[in-house]
């Protein structure tokens, strides 16, 4: 029997931190975590240390990113999950990827900023970069064994439509804070959950889909899937498409990356096709949902669009869940920002996150225009 894969999880108190755990505990003889990072939540990062007897833990307010380096570049370690929000996860993603390791990332802020600093070194190191998202998993699995990508002619990255899939326009005028947490499906954080009301993060997958597979922004459609069965799909040039399903459970991407090449029994209730009567596909409403617009926009633009794109939507939400902007207002201080940012290119990593915090500003300066 091989020895279990040592496993570091840098976001180890989150959402994705807790599903991947769950498969940890449903596999001891597969995966050791290895090493566990959180923010600042000091209790819940001990408890996990304890349980699951982790050599090396790091907490981000204590040791800062020379903390999260170490551990994505600890020699043992096999497997990275990258489950930190924004920005902080670029340089230990990319030093995990140069040390080798498989690095599994559920951070969309990593390559819709940096995809361009990324993707050269996945595809020069010897690391391996592997999607955790449901539906970029979801891709990677239906175009696996393909040497090459000049048969695939689009993806296809299906999205519930969130909790206002069926609002008209004027009751969008009224959600509050409260309605938008309210996913039918899945259970995130605040941000994604709002993300997934605005449809935003489907825009920003829509990005990373770019970075990941090499396609062009034509080359990538959004699908409206409410059941959250079919996590995404595929069209090759001779009309056929590949679906990749599953249960709505963040564990079954955490587990194939975990368990890559290889499979392990789900740590979640498999599908009952007894109790799954229709399965429906429709075309977004980008009337109703701009910022799925604008994002496809922003990657059609290229430069620095996708970047003003992601710091507007961050401080747009953030504005929302203090109740200084209404919900509809999300897309128009999105909006506002694209048409009014004007800045240069990066051209390493700190002028990147210089960048970023820049944009953050820029889009705080436009929030009084657009308050309540």
């Amino acid at each position: 029997m091989a020895d279990p894969k040592k496993v570091v999880l840098l976001g180890a108190t989150g959402s994705i931190g807790e599903n991947t755990l769950k498969v940890i505990r449903e596999h001891p003889d597969k995966f050791h975590l290895w090493g566990i990072a959180a923010n600042q939540d000091a209790t819940n990062l001990e408890q996990i240390g304890e349980e699951f007897k982790v050599p090396h833990q790091r907490l981000f307010k204590d040791s800062g990113l020379d903390g999260l380096l170490e551990l994505a570049t600890l020699p043992e370690a096999d497997v990275v999950i990258v489950a930190t929000t924004g920005t902080i996860a670029v340089k230990p993603t990319i030093a995990a990827l140069e040390s080798g390791k498989r690095v599994g990332l559920a951070n969309k802020e990593t390559l819709v900023l940096a995809g361009s600093f990324v993707m050269p070194v996945a595809n020069s190191s010897k690391g391996q970069l592997l999607p955790v998202d449901s539906e970029h998993n979801a891709i990677f699995q239906c175009l696996e064994g393909m040497d090459e990508k000049r048969h695939l002619k689009r993806i296809l990255l299906t999205a519930s439509g969130g909790p206002f899939l069926h609002y008209t326009q004027r009751e969008l005028e009224y959600v509050t804070l409260e309605d938008a947490l309210k996913h039918p499906n899945w259970e995130m954080g605040r941000k994604v959950t709002i993300d997934s009301a605005t449809m935003a993060n489907k825009g920003l997958e829509m990005i990373e889909a770019h970075w990941l597979f090499g396609v062009d922004h034509d080359a990538i459609d959004v699908v409206i899937h409410p059941q959250s069965i079919i996590h995404s799909m595929v069209e090759f040039i001779d009309g056929s498409v590949i679906a990749q399903m599953a249960p709505p459970s963040m564990t079954y991407p955490i587990q194939h990356v975990l368990a890559y090449p290889d499979k392990v029994t789900p740590s979640h209730d498999t599908m009952d096709f007894s109790r799954i009567h229709k399965l429906e596909l429709r075309p977004p409403d980008l009337d109703k949902f701009p910022c799925l617009r604008l994002a496809k926009d922003s990657l059609s633009t290229g430069g620095i669009a996708p970047a003003v794109f992601n710091a507007a939507n961050e401080v747009a939400v953030q504005a929302f869940i203090e109740e200084k902007i209404s919900f509809l207002n999300i897309p128009k201080l999105i909006d506002e920002s694209l048409q009014k940012a004007d800045f240069s290119i990066p051209s390493t990593i700190d002028d990147l996150m210089s960048l970023q915090s820049t944009l953050i500003q820029f889009s705080e300066s436009l929030i009084k225009k657009f308050a309540d």
